[in-house]
């Protein structure tokens, strides 16, 4: 039994439209963050061959594993990937193409019970054999969705039991090879997914917080435009005023929840993202807040016609008496002449800027 074991692919769809017609950088970072989930919900002590850009080859020796505990380790797996898409799409703050078009990769998962070995090259270990190939075969099949698990038949050679989940519906089909057939059962996972729950971003408690100051000012250019040069911090020491520069603290894909350190002529601030609603057609709104959650600055896009925007900038501080008192007498004027002169400086950048097809 030492050279038998069960192979494990899961494999994510529409990983190779993704990364070719998409800004590589990101997509990059999200596949790296969909591999990392898919190897923290390894439960079930499988082993990992290697990672084939798109699918990770795990694998685990010995007798077949019971069906009904494979079955948990891919509801685990797929129910894991999907949570955290679509927590990222509730979070995202980029609008570029691979980040609106995360949301759409799907995940299969391929199990297969055969005879392979393994060997070591330096620190690599390696496997080889004949059902290594027919595991890897049948990630290319006709079966038209792409959001399934499938069971060769060394594993399931007869019709698969019931009980798992109600809603679960088999198929029973094969890969023709030139090797021969490879029969094999499948069921879609897609239910999985509609049933998993959204998970909105948790923000601050804004009703601690009350405005004391808006400026505004209206740019003959769409929002998209305006979104992209005003809210990405890249441009923001282009046109904020006392802005120096801006640096991700988190290192991961913009959304909320991010933190960036402002260096300021004052010195530097530690604020993040901590909402972000985005409608291309009509308005776009983004909170940054200080980490101390002493003030927050609101940037509020409203398309006024296809290529005029309208744009306010709300200051907000603690609510109490005394921080409005206070503000009011020390602070007030200066935040609202920086905030214009703000308005002033983005309207010359705006020419500059070249934004990116969405």
């Amino acid at each position: 039994m030492e050279n038998k074991g069960l192979l494990f692919i899961p494999d994510i769809s529409g990983f190779t439209r993704f990364v070719t017609e998409t800004e590589i950088e990101h997509s990059r970072y999200i596949i790296q963050d969909l591999l990392e989930i898919l190897i923290n919900a390894n439960e079930t002590g499988l082993e990992i061959s290697e990672i084939e850009g798109d699918a990770i080859l795990f694998y685990k020796f010995g007798a077949p594993m019971q069906l009904e505990a494979l079955y948990k380790q891919v509801e685990k797996m797929f129910c894991a990937f999907h949570r955290h898409l679509v927590a990222y799409e509730y979070r995202r703050l980029c609008q570029c193409k691979a980040c609106i078009s995360a949301i759409n990769l799907s995940l299969k998962v391929i199990t297969h019970y055969g005879e392979f070995t393994s060997y070591n090259v330096k620190n690599f270990s390696k496997l080889i054999g004949k059902d290594i190939i027919v595991a890897h075969q049948l990630l290319k099949n006709d079966i038209e969705q792409h959001e399934y698990w499938l069971v060769t038949d060394s594993m399931l050679p007869q019709a698969p039991p019931a009980g798992f989940a109600a809603w679960m519906q088999w198929n029973h089909s094969a890969k023709q090879t030139e090797h021969g057939s490879i029969p094999f059962h499948y069921t879609q996972l897609s239910r999985l997914k509609e049933e998993l729950p959204p998970e909105y971003p948790a923000c601050p408690e804004l009703e601690q917080q009350v405005k004391v100051l808006s400026v505004s000012r209206t740019y003959p250019v769409n929002i998209k435009q305006l979104f992209y040069t005003a809210c990405h911090p890249e441009f923001r020491h282009r046109w904020q005023k006392n802005v120096l520069s801006a640096h991700d603290l988190d290192h991961r894909l913009p959304g909320i929840g991010n933190r960036y350190r402002y260096e300021l002529t004052t010195g530097p601030q530690v604020v993040y993202v901590s909402s972000f609603t985005y409608n291309p057609e009509n308005s776009i709104m983004l909170v940054e807040m200080e980490e101390k959650q002493k003030s927050s600055l609101h940037f509020v896009m409203k398309a006024t016609a296809a290529d005029t925007t309208h744009f306010t900038l709300s200051y907000y501080i603690h609510k109490s008496l005394f921080s409005k008192l206070l503000f009011g007498l020390t602070a007030k004027a200066r935040v609202a002449r920086d905030l214009q002169a703000s308005l002033q400086q983005l309207e010359q950048l705006l020419q500059e800027i070249e934004v990116p097809p969405f």
